[in-house]
């Protein structure tokens, strides 16, 4: 049995820039509920595109980069 990758998952789109909780969650291999937990406590940032909020995709990269250095300190 072998692991889906991105390019496996149809909806998937790296040429999106601004994505949904739902597929930054995805990206992250994180439930819908934790990465609203993550954008309420400050660690993920979002922006408003008119009624609706989105997750910037380079966001999903730095949440990890930032993850990465202090779990190595």
């Amino acid at each position: 049995m072998t692991t889906a990758t991105p390019e496996d998952i149809p909806d998937h789109d790296p040429t999106l820039v601004a994505l949904t909780v739902e597929e930054a969650a995805r990206r992250l291999s994180i439930g819908r509920t934790t990465m609203y937990a993550l954008i309420r406590d400050g660690e993920i940032r979002t922006v408003p595109i008119g009624r609706l909020r989105r997750v910037p995709a380079e966001e999903c990269a730095a949440y990890l980069h930032r993850k990465m250095h202090t779990a190595a300190a």
